[in-house]
C-alpha cells in the first residue's frame, strides 16, 4: 500500500518548502514516531525519546526528496526512527549514561513543539503482543545483537505495526522472503533471548505469529 492522494499533496508540497504542509507532516506523524520508539525500548525516558523524534524529523527534512512512494510515509519514517533509536542506543552505552536525568511524563508537550508523545496504548492486537511490556526492553538489547536485515524486518513488522506487503516494498523484498525472513530472525532472537536472560520467560516462538 503506497501513499494515498492526500499525503501525496502533502509530501509535494514539502518538497516545495511550503511550511504549512512540513507542519501538517509533524502533526500527522509526530505522536506515532514517539510511540513507536517508546515500544522499541521502554526503559528510555521522555527527553530520550524526543531527542530521537526531533533527529529523526531532521533526517525527514533532509531525505524527503529520495522517498518514492512504494510504501506509506509512515513506514519510512518509522525505518528512519528505528535506526536513530539504535544510534542513540549506541552513545548511551558508549557513555555510560542514564544516572543523572530526571525522569518526565510522557504526557507533558514538548516546551518547544508542543506536539506529545503518548505511549503505546494498553491493547494490542495479536501481531503486536510479541513481548509483554515487562520483557520489551530486554528483548529490545537482545534486538541489538542481530544483523541489521533482521533488526529492521523486526522492528517495521512488531514495532512498527507493518503489513508485509509495506515491509516488502520498503525493503525491496517480496512478501514470501519477507515472512521467511521473519520466522529466521525470531528464531534467531529467541535463541538470544534464551542464552542471555535465561532466567526469564520469553515466549518469542515463530509459530505463534504466523
Amino acid at each position: 500500500m503506497g501513499v494515498d492522494k492526500s499525503e501525496q499533496r502533502m509530501i509535494d508540497q514539502c518538497r516545495r518548502g511550503n511550511p504549512d504542509a512540513w507542519d501538517e507532516l509533524f502533526d500527522r506523524h509526530y505522536a506515532a514516531v514517539g510511540r513507536y520508539i517508546f515500544q522499541l525500548a521502554p526503559d528510555f525516558q521522555r527527553v530520550d525519546v524526543e531527542e530521537i523524534c526531533q533527529e529523526t524529523f531532521v533526517s525527514v527534512i533532509r531525505n524527503l526528496e529520495k522517498f518514492n512512494g512504494a510504501c506509506q510515509l509512515q513506514t519510512w519514517i518509522f525505518k528512519i526512527a528505528g535506526n536513530k533509536s539504535r544510534d542513540y542506543r549506541e552513545k548511551q552505552n558508549a557513555a555510560k549514561r542514564g544516572g543523572g536525568q530526571r525522569p518526565m511524563s510522557l504526557d507533558d508537550p514538548d516546551p518547544e513543539t508542543g506536539l506529545k508523545i503518548d505511549p503505546p496504548g494498553k491493547v494490542r492486537s495479536p501481531d503486536q503482543a510479541m513481548m509483554t511490556m515487562e520483557s520489551a526492553s530486554l528483548v529490545g538489547y537482545a534486538l541489538e545483537e542481530l544483523q541489521e536485515t533482521c533488526r529492521e524486518v523486526i522492528d517495521l513488522r512488531y514495532f512498527g505495526d507493518c503489513s508485509y506487503k509495506e515491509i516488502s516494498q520498503l525493503l525491496n523484498l517480496n512478501e514470501k522472503t519477507v515472512s521467511s525472513r521473519l520466522s529466521k530472525c525470531l528464531d534467531k532472537l529467541e535463541e538470544i533471548v534464551k542464552m542471555k536472560f535465561s532466567g526469564e520467560n520469553f515466549p518469542v516462538s515463530p509459530s505463534n505469529y504466523h
